[in-house]
């Protein structure tokens, strides 16, 4: 068995020979191919204009990435903003909505103003494609915005948290010296009440028992009656009077005195320390995650923690609005590329050059001499079917040699100088 020998399947056995190509076929192929691409040069030519439709599908593509993003955005901020309210979440949505339907407009925009031959035209088109970019850049810094939001948030909270505890730490002094000021007061409010009430039961003591007689006598029916009549002492009640109430009072300033002290103790300067250490941490913490501080303590050159909100402010509108400039303008832009644009016979005429209608009289005159001068048409000379070769770089007869070509019995003359 030969190894060399092409194995035969099955299928070949059944399909038989394959018919070559027709060239007749191949050759209207290209014809029809070349025919295509001569008519749509043509047309281009005829309108001036050539559009490259692939730049212009990474336009709309870049627009509609663009216009998704924004309206997702607009979703999940209304989401947020609208506390729940679904009528404020659907009104927050028609802008968006308004805004995405201008955006459309910009890359149209773009290829008009190529294409259009009226200047007029062009300037509403430049105009158009100024505001549509507008609302694209108001779209864009909006969720720059939020994109920068959380740890700006997060960096002003801890910055509220480090300024109260510094300003904490700051009068955390006075704070105890009216403290102590105020367990002072209370204590010696509680020493006099007591006094007062130790006096006055000293003198209740000190004061006689009341005097006890049997009161005899007849009521109006006759009868005889007997009673115990006692007489109190009158200095009795006001003094227990003054120890009822010296008994009120040191009950209210005791509870006060136990409040004051509790509140002294909480004031302790180290404590205040440690709460200032930490808002501090936390506020650097805040500030590291922040690439917006970071970015601004970068070119500033200090520390990111001591950066102002006019820098990070400041920095925020370049961070926001030129990115959304840049991106208002970039699919925009690539629709412009994409038209290449030439004269045609609508702007000038096919010689480049405009006649003047006062010369065109003289023009006239002198084809009419040189055709007065030379009645007879000249006709093509027949050709002589002889078979003989024709050298390529022998001129015909009446024709002038070509420049470098020199003619049997000519004389070549010599080369211009420079000076000629």
């Amino acid at each position: 068995m030969d190894v060399t020998r092409p194995m035969i399947s099955i299928k070949s056995i059944f399909s038989g020979p394959t018919a070559p190509p027709s060239r007749d076929l191949q050759r209207e192929r290209r014809e029809w191919r070349l025919e295509s691409d001569r008519w749509v040069h043509q047309r281009h030519v005829d309108r001036g204009y050539r559009i490259k439709w692939g730049y212009v599908a990474i336009a709309y593509l870049v627009e509609f990435m663009v216009i998704g993003a924004s309206l997702w955005g607009a979703w999940l901020f209304a989401g947020v903003y609208s506390d729940g309210d679904w009528h404020a979440f659907y009104f927050m949505l028609l802008a968006p909505l308004v805004y995405a339907a201008v955006e459309l407009c910009r890359v149209p925009l773009g290829i008009l103003a190529r294409t259009q031959r009226s200047h007029f035209v062009r300037g509403l088109a430049v105009l158009g494609i100024i505001f549509a970019a507008g609302v694209t850049t108001k779209s864009v810094s909006q969720l720059g915005e939020m994109m920068f939001h959380p740890r700006l948030m997060e960096a002003a909270r801890t910055k509220t948290a480090l300024k109260d505890a510094q300003a904490d730490r700051a009068t955390i002094g006075d704070r105890i010296k009216a403290a102590d000021e105020r367990v002072a007061q209370y204590t010696t409010e509680l020493d006099q009440i007591e006094k007062r009430s130790s006096d006055n039961a000293q003198q209740l003591a000190g004061l006689p028992a009341q005097r006890c007689e049997r009161v005899f006598g007849t009521n109006s029916k006759g009868r005889k009656y007997q009673n115990l009549k006692c007489v109190a002492d009158p200095r009795v009640a006001a003094l227990s009077a003054g120890v009822t109430k010296a008994s009120a009072d040191r009950a209210v300033l005791i509870k006060e005195l136990e409040e004051a002290r509790k509140a002294r103790a909480t004031l302790d300067p180290g404590a205040a320390d440690r709460r200032v250490a930490d808002a501090e941490q936390g506020y650097r913490n805040a500030v590291n995650r922040s690439q917006l501080h970071s970015f601004t303590a970068m070119v500033y050159g200090v520390d990111p923690i001591d950066v102002t909100e006019q820098q990070v402010h400041a920095f925020l509108r370049i961070f926001v609005f030129l990115p959304a400039v840049c991106a208002a303008f970039a699919s925009t832009i690539l629709a412009l590329c994409a038209v290449s644009t030439r004269r045609t016979f609508m702007d000038e005429d096919d010689l480049g050059a405009a006649v003047n209608p006062e010369a065109a009289p003289y023009m006239l005159d002198a084809i009419a001499d040189a055709l007065r001068s030379n009645p007879e048409p000249i006709l093509p000379r027949a050709a002589n079917a002889t078979g003989a070769v024709i050298p390529m770089n022998r001129p015909a007869q009446g024709q002038q040699s070509l420049p470098g070509q020199n003619l049997p019995g000519q004389q070549t003359l010599p080369a211009a100088g420079a000076g000629a």
